[in-house]
């Protein structure tokens, strides 16, 4: 009998190991949350080496902290990343579904893993508890009728996942009609089902928990698990009952050291060893338990996969998720749906999967069960960036969803700000194809206003040096290449038009040079992308390499500073190629070494004066400030740049950033007395950038100081704090 408890329960492992150790035999097992998963397994046949083995892996890890591995991250799938901090969502009814989240993590690993390790076992026994390796039960929550739940059939990986839902971390599941929770809140140690459904001679139970202490006054979890649990009676309802209790103080997702928390509980359990023996009615022999466990694991049927069966969708929309499956054979191998399944939950258009396999004895393979659920058609997002500097935005977003045999996503957003501006319209089709494919189209105006840097909030400075518009059309086609890298083909056409000054002494009655450039682009990328977050990433891969050709014609126009009077008109074109690569090592759970290389050539030939030709530019902007300024000693047509990462990770989502960048023109844009544009010696000049940054990563965005330095600017040193993203839409010829 093993109760709830969080990561306290990994004791049960020890209990279990020190049982067998001795010879107690272990005849029936019950258990409610934790000790539902670990029971659960044992009763599958898994030796509790076994168990423990697997409560220590990578594996583990990633069920319960929901993290998806880098190479089944799905990146074909992904969205242009925003400055979002709130999503909510509605049906056509425009009804709003929540603000607030059911769970902290994705439980798709969870599931998935659940789904591999318990079905086997399920299908020995037929779908009675009674047939596993040892006879089983588990308790799950009804908090609508307010009553615990037994299962002691039906699929076991069912529940035991909702035996584990711990309310606002793991997401709860809907088993016959009835919304299900952690077993903990109405029996959280299932003595009483042990004795009246197998009625051993002796009870042992394993305790790792207790009720839930008083509510606090400012704790509103405290509050809400009084209001929906009940006290649980910690006892053996028994004269023959054993107690043997591991308590740990830990939370109860402090998965972190589960070594320790199992030897504590195999420790208490030797210390009642020989209470229990005195009341022993048999000894089994060790080795005939080895052999029955082999001979039930020996029946446990290979997960392989025949009929996949959708439940939840229309008939449209069920041929999509097959199609994305990619499943033509008659049969395919778990380790072969895996990545396919992940690209599949990683659809937008899917708000959850949970997947079950029931075992089909004519075929002798398992039918897929996908119980999905759509995601909601309309979604609207709020975010921006609030700073002690004059670049504070908002952002605005709405998109709608259609499912059917293909996939239609309309989006519509936009930035407001002193430095940015921006509204753009897009479509996109998802066609789940044998090589799946999209195609999108957009329409995107951005505005930049760099006006001269002021680090006050509300000074006013008059007038800008340098505005610049973009007005843009593009059309894209995409594929993927394996999970978590893109191959896009685009075209691009539009205008650009940039207001500026020469030099810095102008006044407000001075009237700024124009450049127009309207230009037609074709463009190929291929993205790589695996970064644990959109800014301010600590874990993961990016590497894209961008080719693109421009041909464009620029009119110039002189303003009251220029020394050249002509407006001037000429035909541009030139290719450019771009190589990008940011890498997070693991070096240790506190640490984690980035390091990052870029590399561009462009063949862009001078505009007309040294600015217009210096804003064509590439521009290097590793940090986040750095997308906000316009420095012009860091572009160049041809350039390298490296930069070495070193991110100090601590508890509660706080992060302590030292990073370092060298940029090294191949020969600098210079300017000679008349503004001209000109190259410097070959490798003549480089520049550094540094930056410091303590960033806290709240659940909708990060909160961060910052301190950065730019070598042989006015201003080289600078102290930003913002909370949200800086973040923008594509800019035309990116």
């Amino acid at each position: 009998m093993l109760s709830g408890g969080g990561a306290s329960g990994l004791a049960h492992i020890g209990v279990l190991k020190a049982l067998e150790e001795n010879n107690i035999p272990i005849d029936y097992i019950t258990g409610t949350s934790i000790g539902a998963l670990v029971g659960a397994l044992y009763a599958s046949g898994l030796s509790p080496e076994e168990i423990e083995q697997l409560i220590k892996s990578e594996n583990f890890n990633r069920y319960v902290n929901g993290i998806i591995e880098d190479k089944h991250l799905y990146y074909f799938k992904q969205k242009d990343p925003n400055s979002s901090w709130i999503t909510l969502r509605f049906s056509s009814g425009a009804i709003v579904q929540s603000s607030l989240p059911t769970n902290l993590i994705s439980t798709v690993p969870l599931d998935l893993g659940l789904m591999e390790l318990l079905s086997g076992p399920t299908a020995v026994a037929n779908n009675n508890f009674d047939s596993l390796f040892i006879p089983f039960r588990c308790i799950a929550s009804d908090i609508a009728n307010k009553k615990q739940i037994v299962f002691s059939s039906g699929n076991l990986n069912e529940a035991v996942r909702a035996s584990i839902t711990y309310p606002f971390y793991i997401k709860p599941i809907i088993v016959d009609g009835k919304l299900l929770f952690d077993g903990g809140l109405y029996n959280n140690f299932p003595s009483d089902i042990m004795y009246n459904d197998f009625y051993p001679d002796i009870i042992i139970g394993s305790n790792v928990s207790g009720n839930f202490p008083l509510p606090e006054e400012d704790d509103i979890l405290s509050q809400l698990k009084n209001m929906v649990s009940n006290n649980s009676n910690y006892s053996t309802l028994c004269d023959n009952g054993i107690m043997i209790e591991s308590h740990s103080d830990l939370s109860p997702f402090d998965f972190d050291n589960p070594q320790e928390i199992i030897n504590k509980g195999y420790n208490s359990a030797l210390l009642k060893i020989k209470e229990i023996k005195t009341q022993l009615v048999y000894t089994p022999d060790h080795l005939s338990i080895v052999e029955k466990r082999k001979e039930f694991r020996k029946r446990i049927p290979e997960l392989n996969f025949g009929n996949i069966l959708i439940d939840g969708l229309n008939k449209k929309q069920a041929h999509y998720i097959r199609q994305l499956l990619s499943h033509k054979q008659k049969q395919i191998s778990f380790s072969d749906l895996k990545p396919e399944y992940f690209r599949l939950i990683s659809d937008d258009k899917i708000k959850n999967i949970f997947p079950l396999a029931e075992y089909n004895p004519q075929s002798g393979n398992y039918n897929l069960i996908l119980k999905i659920k759509k995601e909601r058609e309309i979604i609207t997002q709020f975010g921006g960036n609030i700073s002690n500097k004059p670049i504070n935005q908002g952002f605005l977003g709405l998109q709608y969803n259609y499912l059917g045999k293909n996939a239609l996503t309309l989006n519509a957003n936009t930035y407001f700000g002193k430095l940015y501006g921006s509204i753009q319209l897009k479509a996109r089709i998802d066609f789940p194809n044998k090589i799946p494919f999209y195609m999108d189209a957009a329409y995107t105006l951005n505005r930049w206003d760099f006006f001269k840097s002021s680090s006050a909030f509300f000074e006013d400075v008059k007038p800008s040096y340098l505005i610049q518009k973009e007005n843009y059309g593009t059309l894209n086609i995409g594929l993927p290449v394996y999970n978590t890298s893109k191959l896009n083909a685009s075209f691009t056409f539009g205008n650009l038009e940039n207001n500026y000054y020469q030099t810095r002494k102008f006044s407000v009655a001075d009237t700024s040079d124009e450049t127009n450039f309207n230009f037609i682009s074709f463009g190929l990328s291929f993205e790589k992308n695996s970064l644990n977050r959109k800014q301010y990433a600590s874990e993961g891969s990016y590497l894209c390499f961008k080719s693109r050709y421009i041909k464009g014609e620029e009119y110039t126009t002189p303003g009251s500073t220029a020394i050249n009077e002509r407006p001037f008109r000429g035909i541009h074109q030139w290719n450019t190629f771009n190589l990008t690569s940011e890498i997070y090592l693991k070096s240790s759970k506190y640490y984690r070494p980035g390091l990052f290389a870029e590399a561009v050539y462009s063949t862009q030939p001078f505009f007309h004066n040294y600015t217009a030709s210096v804003l064509a530019s590439p521009a290097f902007s590793p940090i986040s400030e750095s997308k906000t300024l316009f420095l012009d000693n860091f572009r160049a047509a041809k350039y390298t740049a490296v930069g070495i990462k070193n991110v100090f990770c601590f508890p509660k989502n706080i992060d302590f950033r030292l990073e370092g960048y060298v940029f090294q023109p191949l020969r600098e844009l210079i300017k000679n007395q008349n503004y001209e544009p000109n190259l410097g010696t070959v490798l003549n000049t480089r520049y550094f950038i540094a930056s410091s940054s303590l960033v806290y990563h709240s659940p909708v965005g990060p909160l961060a100081l910052n301190i950065n330095y730019y070598q042989k600017q006015i201003q080289p040193i600078s102290l930003m704090v913002h909370f949200g993203y800086l973040i923008f839409n594509k800019r035309a010829l990116d």
